[in-house]
């Protein structure tokens, strides 16, 4: 989903930075950050950086900051902010906060949540944000829904709180994906309704009304 005309992408909560590094393979962009706050994590990936991209046609940065502060007014251009490997309740967060303190920005959001998909796409609709694209991905036996999504109000189409391009498919093997993700998801919710402390009967509603088929 990582198109090529941004001027900057950042690399958030990069861990090893692996994701970044194959930007840098690919020049991507003219400038790849790599965000990460944890500073062991970023001391090694800023040697291993310099080993092996030092001579790079795209620039790198290496930010050992909170996502939420990321310096994205200093730097001119569009921007594209990837965040994935966290919950979507701190995910929320960081769009929230960055949505909120860059109005004057061109960014896109690149998410993949671990969890707290509903509620994600519940802060991004309210947000005003626009979808580009969305997909499905199961990666040992575990689901992720990733969406690429924008701050600009004259782009994309307006977010479901459940996904519209996640259920349309175009083979066999993607219906039975979104049809095992689509069972998975409601019998999670079910367990919670069942439970009693939580009323989910809403978000049960909207999951019901899926339907899976072709593109």
């Amino acid at each position: 989903m990582i198109a090529s005309n941004y001027t900057h992408i950042w690399d958030c909560c990069c861990d090893h930075g692996f994701l970044g590094a194959a930007l840098l393979d690919r020049n991507a962009a003219q400038h790849i950050h790599f965000v990460d706050i944890v500073p062991k994590l970023m001391a090694a990936l800023e040697d291993k950086l310099q080993q092996f991209y030092s001579a790079s046609s795209s620039e790198y940065y290496v930010h050992c900051i909170d996502v939420a502060t990321i310096p994205l007014s200093k730097y001119k251009g569009r921007h594209l902010v990837v965040i994935a490997g966290v919950g979507g309740d701190l995910m929320m967060d960081f769009v929230s906060r960055l949505n909120r303190d860059h109005p004057q920005l061109e960014i896109d959001f690149l998410l993949c949540p671990v969890h707290h998909q509903y509620a994600l796409r519940q802060t991004l609709i309210k947000n005003g944000l626009r979808l580009i694209n969305e997909s499905l991905v199961e990666e040992n036996r575990r689901y992720y829904e990733v969406m690429l999504v924008t701050n600009d109000s004259k782009q994309g189409d307006v977010i479901s709180p459940v996904g519209k391009q996640l259920w349309q498919t175009n083979s066999s093997e993607q219906t039975e994906l979104a049809a095992n993700y689509l069972d998975k998801t409601l019998r999670h919710y079910e367990r919670i309704q069942s439970g009693g402390k939580s009323d989910v009967a809403a978000i049960l509603k909207d999951y019901r009304q899926v339907s899976i088929g072709d593109k």
